[in-house]
């Protein structure tokens, strides 16, 4: 176990190294918060407590506050590391301030509507335990909005593969996770499952409707639908209801109505394009092709490590013959086969145009002939007086 620290320790600092300010000051401020806490009570002033966030007391910044805290070194260890999967993997895509504004949104969220359910449980049973005995922090409601992001960009990727799991179902994989340690008592209340579900809730929405990016806003694919975080014997059903849901909050105004885009102006056909679809889709299809190739070549590469032996025959057709070689198919030269004028001894010598013409279909029809088979030679006469 030693040997492996220092590995896992370089690794670690060289990951940090490499993030950006956003990342190495969340992750720095985790760790102080941490050390604070073996002096004071960090998740009472720093946590929600559902009976200080709502009037008379009204304490707002721990909606702030509340995802930097930690009482646990595995704690710490989960928090620094969903911060900075989230600034080697989506940071990327999103930029340094996206980073930071998702963080905010999801976390404020998160805190505001556990902290309501937690009042709202209160009014149903007049238990004061559920206002002041609980504290709401940690990194689960920001891990219930990564892992949506995640599902988001990289949904088709795996991340086991015996069993083989994809990080699309992820998200439901966790929250299943996080209700079987509270029904087997390791965990000591709901905090924890209510903050990761309102955290992937809050990051739905925000991813779904309201982020701005080279398109617009929002993701309205349909990979990234809101029925398609549940089993598929149940999707239809969760759609239905989802639709309704968002019929009624685009009525509210709270919700806008999705809009599609054609652009008729192209030089093809009509292609349609949705909103928000533009950086997530094309990043999750850049990689998959990128790996679909790299496979491809590397089934290839053995094969065009070897030359060709009909590149080297083609080159060696297309070379220009200099040996000397019978015009026609009987052995005899063209010269000798045309007759000679009566002009004198030294006459001009040139072949008839039958014979030139019998020469050429004759090689034409033997095969392989010399190029200059058909070309019509003189010699130089003397003129006559």
């Amino acid at each position: 176990m030693n040997r492996y620290l220092p590995v896992a320790r370089q690794h670690f600092l060289a990951a940090l190294a490499s993030t950006s300010v956003v990342v190495k000051t969340i992750s720095a401020v985790v760790v102080l918060l941490y050390l604070l806490s073996w002096a004071v009570d960090t998740s009472y002033a720093l946590g929600v407590t559902p009976g200080y966030l709502f009037p008379p007391n009204f304490w707002v910044w721990t909606l702030v506050t509340h995802g930097l805290v930690e009482q646990h070194v595995w704690g710490v260890a989960a928090n620094v590391g969903t911060v900075m999967a989230c600034g080697r993997l989506l940071e990327p895509l999103w930029g340094a301030l996206e980073l930071l504004i998702f963080f905010a949104v999801v976390n404020v969220t998160a805190g505001l509507l556990a902290g309501l359910s937690y009042l709202l449980t209160y009014v149903a049973t007049f238990h004061l335990d559920f206002l002041f005995a609980v504290h709401i922090y940690g990194v689960a409601g920001f891990l219930g909005g990564v892992l949506v992001a995640l599902k988001q960009t990289m949904g088709d990727s795996t991340v086991l593969t015996v069993p083989q799991v994809r990080l699309k179902a992820a998200p439901a994989l966790v929250l299943l996770f996080l209700a079987l340690l509270r029904l087997s008592g390791l965990l000591d209340s709901c905090a924890p499952l209510a903050a990761y579900s309102y955290g992937a809730l809050s990051g739905w929405v925000y991813l779904r409707f309201y982020q701005r990016h080279s398109r617009g806003r929002g993701d309205m694919s349909d990979h990234f639908a809101f029925a398609s975080f549940f089993p598929e014997a149940v999707q239809p059903v969760v759609g239905l209801l989802a639709g309704l849901v968002h019929a009624a909050l685009v009525k509210i105004k709270v919700c806008r109505k999705m809009v599609k885009r054609y652009d008729v102006g192209a030089p093809s056909s009509i292609t349609i394009s949705l909103p928000g679809t533009d950086p997530q889709d094309a990043e999750r299809r850049r990689q998959l092709a990128l790996k679909a190739l790299n496979e491809r070549l590397k089934r290839v590469e053995d094969q065009s490590a070897w030359p060709s032996m009909d590149d080297e025959e083609d080159d060696d057709d297309d070379e220009v013959r200099t040996d000397t070689q019978p015009l026609l198919s009987d052995g005899r030269d063209t010269l000798s086969s045309t007759p000679r004028t009566s002009g004198g001894p030294t006459g001009a010598s040139l072949s008839s145009p039958s014979s030139a013409s019998h020469s050429g279909g004759t090689a034409s029809s033997g095969g392989a002939q010399h190029p200059e088979s058909s070309i019509i030679t003189f010699e130089d006469a003397s003129s006559r007086s």
